[in-house]
């Protein structure tokens, strides 16, 4: 049990800090694109570099999607493609951060970010350590975590996003404007699908794990074509 535990933490770690990066590289389009309108006219003469944030960003945030449906299928590079998109992730939020600080004197919520990325990458490194690791056994198909794992992740997935506007609202009110929550009515679609998606999931794989095993076999398969 505790070895499906850690498999299930690290899905959803690696899925939230995903969406968080993701939505930190779409966040920063606006900021880019015109510095002055959003009271950064500081960055202008770099807004070349912060384009390329951007673009890194949504990458980034895309790969660590991928290495996350990667880890619930329990694909052979899935370990390697988290621990690729948390490492980049890191590296280049760091510079981001950098960069923030020394141009205007300021980096959230960005930091906020580098930070659950470090975490999450902490939390893979110690997954490395072999009684762990052979504890674990991503190797091996488990119908019951990969459901369990996946319903979690696309619930806290949901929760994010449908809360964007709260925890990044601080630091992204300009004038007046709440501009996290300017795509209030995308989000909330995105995110409330997610996690009425990621509910039916875990329901659907807790009802497998009660049920006798009959009756376990048949939601199992349900849930891997799903998943598929």
């Amino acid at each position: 049990m505790f070895n499906k535990l850690l498999r299930i933490v690290g899905i959803v770690l690696l899925a939230v800090t995903a969406v968080i990066t993701l939505l930190s590289g779409v966040g920063t389009t606006c900021v880019a694109l015109d510095p002055a309108k959003y009271d950064m006219a500081a960055i202008t003469p770099y807004q070349w570099l912060y384009v390329l944030y951007v673009i890194a960003g949504i990458v980034i945030g895309v790969m660590g999607v991928l290495a996350t449906i990667a880890l619930i299928r329990r694909k052979p590079n899935a370990y390697r493609s988290a621990l690729t998109s948390l490492t980049l992730g890191l590296v280049v939020g760091g510079i981001h951060m950098a960069t923030s600080r020394a141009l205007r004197g300021k980096s959230m919520p960005l930091d906020f970010i580098v930070y659950a990325t470090a975490f999450t990458l902490l939390y893979f490194l110690f997954l490395r350590i072999p009684g762990v690791w052979n504890q674990i056994n991503l190797a091996d198909k488990d119908d019951d975590t990969a459901g369990l794992g996946t319903g979690v992740a696309m619930i806290v997935g949901g929760i994010v996003i449908l809360t964007v506007q709260l925890w990044a609202g601080p630091t992204h009110v300009i004038n007046g404007v709440n501009y996290a929550d300017v795509w209030h009515t995308q989000m909330t679609i995105v995110g409330g699908t997610l996690a009425l998606l990621g509910s039916s999931l875990l329901l659907t794989a807790v009802t497998s794990i009660a049920l006798p095993n009959p009756f376990r076999k048949f939601n199992a398969q349900s849930a891997e074509s799903v998943n598929n």
